[in-house]
């Protein structure tokens, strides 16, 4: 039996029908080969961080465990996007019909040209930080500190919890 790695994941979509794109990722996340799905937190609501004008998103954080390195894990990740008819060729922070993000792997520092992780915009993002929040309270980002203590930082983002049905 390999150790089962903890891994988070910041899941988003603004394009189509996001809550349904968001529902096929989710579906597909147990399908992924060496891993099992843990948790999934409530689906937020929030203004794009863009200077191009887009529609806002809807955002959540996913708890893994896994046997799979980081870089196979980030494309079978990569290989659920491609599946939605997500292209990597558009404008950095565009619109999306679906984004997986792998925020965090165990404590490891990764800082690969196609991979770093923790996430380097991790800690100023409250559409990350609140469902991260959600799944475990007591998370720590290595080299960052506490969630709980992150999240004053992003007060001023835009950004709501979707209530089932709403």
């Amino acid at each position: 039996c390999s150790f089962l790695i903890p891994v988070y994941l910041g899941i988003g979509s603004n394009q189509g029908n996001p809550e349904e794109q968001l529902q096929i990722a989710l579906k597909s996340l147990p399908e992924v080969p060496d891993s099992r799905l843990v948790a999934v937190s409530s689906l937020y609501v929030s203004a794009p961080i863009s200077p191009m004008e887009q529609a806002d998103f809807l955002n959540a954080a996913v708890h893994m465990q896994t046997t799979l390195t980081p870089l196979s894990l980030l494309r079978h990740l990569q290989a659920i996007e491609r599946a939605q008819g997500r292209q990597r060729s558009g404008p950095r922070w565009g619109p999306r019909p679906v984004d997986i993000d792998l925020l965090l792997y165990a404590d490891q520092h990764i800082n690969l040209p196609e991979l770093r992780v923790p996430h380097p915009e991790l800690s100023r993002r409250a559409f990350v930080l609140l469902p991260l929040q959600e799944l475990d309270p007591a998370l720590h980002i290595p080299g960052v500190g506490p969630v709980a203590a992150l999240l004053p930082g992003v007060a001023e983002q835009r950004i709501r919890r979707l209530e089932p049905g709403g």
